[in-house]
Order: C-alpha cells, then structure tokens, then sequence
C-alpha cells in the first residue's frame, strides 16, 4: 500500500464465480490405517473347521497425514507449520564499506536490544509472509479477463483470513486489497454495489497485505493479458529489485531514490508504433512501516533527492516503485474505499451516535490498521455513510482516495517488504522483490 504525498502445481483452475461460491476442503493425503481384514476359507474342509488366514497389517508411515493447500487457498498455515517457525526470507548482504555489520558482536546486540522480543517480531513478519505468499501464487492462477473486481478483492481477502487464521486484531488482513486499473496507480478496491469487470487489455495491480501481530507484509505486483505494456511492468519490476538490493541500514533515503530512478528511467515502452519513456511516479513512495501502522513515517520517494534520512536497525520498509507511460505524478480522483482511524486521532465529542457506535466498531476490529466500506458491512455496519464522513471530518478517520495518472496512460506497481538488521538485510519470502520475480513471474 503506497505512501502518497500524504504517498503448473495444479492443472487448470475454475471459473472465478464457481471458485467464490464453492467452499474448497482441504486435501489431505492420508495413510490407510489397515487392521485386521474379515477372514477368508483357503483349501477343503480337513479338520471340519475351515482354515483361516489373516493379511499382514501394512506398516504405518512415519509423520502421519500431510496437509496439501487447497485452491483457492484455504487451509491454514498450521497444517504446514506445526512447531510455529516459518520460513526464513531472502537475505540481502551488506556490501563494502556496510559489510561489518554482518559480523559485528556489538551490532547484533544493539539488534536485539532494539525492539523489545526481536524473534517473536521476525516470526510474526516470517508468517504473515509465508501467508503472502501462498495466497499470491494461488491468485496469479484463477485471475483472468472477465472477473468481476469484487469477486477477485473477495477471494484474495477470503483466502488470507483462512491461510494466516484470522484472529481478531492479531491476525488477518493487513490492508485493503489494492486492485488499481491502467492509469490509476493506487488505493482503489471494491465498495459494496461496484459492477466493474476487469478487462482483456488492462493493466492491474495487486496489492496485498497480511498481519500477524500488527506486522504487515505488504507485498504487491502487476498482471496484464497481453504483452502491449510488458516493458513498462518489467521496468517497476526491476526498480524494486533494485531497491531492495541497494537497502540497508544507514542508506540514505534520497540516494536510494536515485537508484530506483535511474534503473526505471532505462526503459521504453512502444505502443502502437509510438514510444513512451518509463517514468517513475514522482510523488509516490515507498515507507517505513511501524506496528499496526502502515504508513510509519519514513518515506522512499521514486526520484533522486536530498533527503539525509537514513534507514535504521530493526526498520521494516516497503520498497514500493510505481512507473507510468503519462506525466509520472498522481492526484486523488474517484470515489474512495480506503480509510484507516489516525495513529494521533484528536479526542473530539462527536455529536451524532451513529459517529460514536461506528468509531467503536472500528476500534474494536481494525485499531489503527486500514480497512474499506467492504469491510464495514462484514461487520454488520450497513448504513455507515454518514457517520463515516463524520468521523472524517473530525479528523478521526483518515480517507485514502484512489490515486491516479492522466487518462490513456498506464501505471505499473511493485512492492517487496525489508526488514534492515545487522545480520544481512532480509526480504521476506512473499514480501522480497527478488522471491516476486524469480519464483512469480
């Protein structure tokens, strides 16, 4: 999810609507438990009894069944994980003058001394993105032309509520599915009543986030049908690969903008017989990520800059790079489905009880994190327009409108998670650029 300037395992899926409306079981592939079979006369009757023979029972298999995901993807992850440790992310390692920092005793344990259970806050990030994922390989499957977009946002949400076993604010969705269309880069998802229907020709992005524990993998890529815009999404694709190599901790945040900039600006793309450069949206970025808080302050814009921040021990950023074929800069246009309640909500009396009941509502199920008008009805919070413009109004609720290009133009997205720390600087399985393009794409 962006900071704007406020920033052939399986063969053959099925149809999307059949997908939504069958609730899939999860396979297990169990050993036969063979006891003793019924006894079977073998030869004549010598002694007036016949003679009895029984089959030898078949030796159990060691570890008993083992859980295979379903698809779409609906089994949880601790069917695969039983002992609670998840999968260690790619890791990224420093290079020249940073290398010390691999091997340093005093900054390992400046590392552990920087958050308050640095292993528990690794596996939550391990299993929110191990959740990533799975769903993601399943959605690049069964995602084509002629789905509805709510179907697709209710799928991918559906399949991340069972594989990270949604638990309240503990664990679940991170963010509201971002499925932005063409020219716009950004923050659309469905609202309740939306007919749109993905398109042959459009360029979708696909923005999805899990937490466990308050940390989210915030993780995202682009699809497209035919190959008209393949250069403009193998551009993004390569800035964020190129930002995730090029962080770590004391990276300067303006020169680590230079560099996606300089590796997205070394594309073209032809259409129709007519190039168009490869432009980064310049007022756009990546950021830091805090918990419960996806927007955690620290920003990494798209073009080079002066910016002296640097990256520090035990930050968790998404390295998040939008590239355009129009001006390259964004404005809010479009009805909104993204709002979150502020880290520093003011404390205003709110005149209107349904304000009050609805602010309830979302502190009890969503804290601090983002959530969309979907998601309030899930809860049973129907006829909320009104108090949530209120909320909006008093400064409570901040509203995320859809974040767009100039119509005609397309925009691709790439995101890949970082957690910088001394030991080499790691991109979660699901949440790294570099897992996104070799084991994705």
């Amino acid at each position: 999810m962006p900071a704007a300037k406020k920033s052939e395992e399986e063969t053959q899926v099925k149809e999307a609507k059949e997908l939504s409306s069958t609730e899939p079981v999860a396979e297990v592939a169990e050993d036969a438990d063979d006891g003793e079979e019924d006894a079977e006369d073998v030869g004549g009757e010598t002694t007036g009894e016949a003679k009895k023979k029984k089959k030898k029972k078949k030796p159990k298999k060691k570890g008993g069944a083992k859980a295979v995901q379903s698809s779409p993807p609906r089994v949880a992850l601790s069917k695969f994980f039983p002992n609670g440790n998840y999968p260690l992310g790619e890791e990224q390692e420093y290079k020249d003058d940073n290398r010390w920092r691999t091997t340093s005793e005093e900054k390992r344990y400046e590392e552990r001394m920087a958050m308050e259970d640095p292993e528990t806050t690794y596996n939550n990030i391990r299993k929110a993105a191990e959740a990533h994922r799975v769903v993601r390989q399943h959605v690049r499957q069964w995602i084509k032309p002629g789905m509805a977009m709510i179907d697709i946002a209710n799928m991918i949400e559906d399949g991340t509520r069972a594989v990270v076993e949604e638990n309240g604010l503990e664990a679940g969705v991170g963010f509201p599915t971002g499925l932005s269309l063409n020219h716009c880069a950004a923050h659309y998802t469905p609202n309740p009543g939306d007919t749109l229907v993905l398109q042959k020709g459009d360029v979708l992005k696909i923005d999805i986030g899990v937490q466990v524990g308050g940390r989210i993998a915030d993780s995202a890529f682009t699809l497209n049908f035919e190959p008209t815009y393949d250069k403009l999404i193998e551009a993004v694709k390569a800035a964020t690969d190129t930002g995730v190599r090029e962080a770590g901790i004391d990276m300067q945040l303006g020169e680590l903008a230079g560099y996606i900039q300089e590796t997205m600006e070394s594309y073209e793309v032809e259409v129709n017989g007519k190039t168009y450069p490869v432009k980064p949206i310049k007022n756009l970025s990546g950021h830091s990520i805090n918990p419960y808080q996806i927007h955690g302050g620290k920003s990494v814009l798209l073009v080079k800059n002066d910016d002296p921040t640097k990256m520090e021990e035990g930050e968790y950023f998404a390295i998040e790079t939008f590239g355009s074929t129009g001006r390259g800069r964004i404005v809010e246009s479009g009805e909104c489905s993204h709002f979150a309640k502020r880290v520093d909500a003011p404390h205003v009396p709110l005149r209107l009880t349904s304000a009050k009941n609805l602010l309830k509502s979302i502190n009890k199920n969503f804290g601090t994190l983002p959530w969309c008008r979907r998601y309030l009805e899930r809860i049973g919070e129907t006829k909320h327009l009104l108090a949530l413009n209120n909320l909006v109004s008093a400064g409570i609720v901040q509203d995320y409108p859809p974040l767009c290009d100039e119509k005609g133009s397309m925009t691709a997205q790439f995101v890949g998670s970082l957690l910088a720390f001394s030991v080499p600087a790691q991109s979660h399985p699901s949440v790294g650029a570099h897992d996104l393009t070799a084991t994705d794409m």
